[in-house]
């Protein structure tokens, strides 16, 4: 037990809980992977692995409540398609996933019944996961579950929850179901339940990996991670896209794809001038990517949309036009210019350097020619 301890300290996950997870089919290779992701995720140092390795393998795992109101369930979907290894493999082996009507067995009466039972049970201990916006208008009647209300079941169960995790940009801040008109008076799970202890994990859809980190942060430290002003984990909203993007330096050599298919865009190019919201999106798109990490959507040729920030669909629309006059950035009346101006810059540097080597070749010459004398 010392000997697993000692190994836990410096970093190391111990044998036994490597073969544990031979046992149930997933490799030492593929769980050192997913803790090592998860490590680097959370912005933790290389040695916080066995303690990782530990928290997942404890005793520990809180009851969840997964509920759905005005979504897609793509935020369901994307997690449950994670595979790093996959999510079900690991993380809800480790949760107890009580409720959540995609997955669950029971439907009906049974299944609000599991719901209530977890709730008294483990009163202001459990998890809630959000998913979807929460529609207020007339009463609510938009999204009702066994004749109750969306709005009504989020105050009930998140407010008697240890702690909410919005996922999905329409559960963090009310999403496409919140864009004008928003006929429904779709809100946010923090607007709607307010007190509650409430992260969000925007996105459309969220990226699993986020989540999942998320989890194995709580699992770990036994507390969510800490946000920005927000409510977003700064592991995963701490930078801009912009700050963090594989065509960062085309931006800043004022190269800009023009459209679509051009020259520029199949070199990859800046996609500032066609839509990308990059400069004014916080997200770990770049570094965590999309589909087992190995793309997405800048990557892919597509300018981001901002959807991880509050009223993207309003405030970033249309997507195919340059940045809107958003307050606090300007970076549409500057982004032209950073460009050119680095570029006119380094076009004096090398003009500079170029006189300078003219200059130190005249003074060789002379030199020379003074030796000779």
């Amino acid at each position: 037990m010392q000997k697993q301890e000692k190994q836990v300290q410096d970093g190391v996950i111990p044998e036994e809980i490597l073969q544990r997870w031979e046992t149930r089919g997933i490799s030492r290779r593929d769980f050192m992977k997913f803790c090592s992701v998860m490590t680097a995720t959370l912005a933790l140092p290389i040695t916080m692995m066995g303690k990782i390795a530990e928290a997942i393998e404890g005793d520990n795992r809180p009851p969840v409540i997964w509920m759905e109101f005005l979504g897609c369930t793509g935020d369901t979907e994307a997690f449950l398609r994670a595979n790093q290894p996959t999510a079900i493999d690991i993380i809800l082996d480790y949760l107890s996933i009580d409720y959540h009507e995609t997955i669950m067995a029971a439907a009906g009466h049974q299944a609000e019944a599991a719901k209530r039972q977890t709730m008294e049970k483990y009163k202001g201990k459990y998890l809630v996961i959000v998913e979807g916006s929460i529609p207020t208008a007339e009463g609510g009647i938009h999204c009702t579950i066994g004749g109750n209300s969306a709005l009504n079941i989020a105050r009930e169960v998140c407010g008697s929850a240890l702690a909410t995790i919005a996922v999905g940009s329409c559960a963090s801040f009310g999403g496409i179901p919140a864009a004008a008109p928003n006929p429904t008076g779709a809100i946010s799970v923090t607007k709607a339940v307010p007190g509650a202890t409430v992260m969000n994990l925007p996105g459309c859809p969220l990226n699993a990996t986020n989540l999942t980190a998320s989890i194995v942060h709580f699992l770990t430290f036994g507390k969510l991670p800490a946000t920005d002003s927000l409510g977003r984990p700064k592991f995963a909203y701490g930078k801009r896209i912009h700050d963090n993007c594989e065509r960062r330096a085309h931006f800043d050599a004022g190269q800009y794809a023009e459209g679509f298919g051009d020259a520029g865009h199949r070199q990859g190019w800046c996609l500032y001038k066609l839509g990308c919201k990059g400069p004014e999106t916080f997200h770990n798109c770049p570094t965590v990517r999309y589909n087992e990490g190995t793309s997405w959507p800048v990557q892919a040729g597509h300018g981001c949309i901002g959807c991880s920030e509050p009223q993207f669909w309003d405030t970033m629309t249309p997507f195919y036009k340059r940045l809107p006059n958003v307050p606090g950035f300007g970076v549409e009346a500057t982004a032209d210019k950073i460009g050119l101006g680095i570029a006119a810059a380094t076009a004096v540097a090398f003009g500079a350097h170029g006189v300078a080597s003219a200059l130190r070749k005249d003074d060789d010459m002379e030199s020379d020619l003074l030796k000779e004398d």
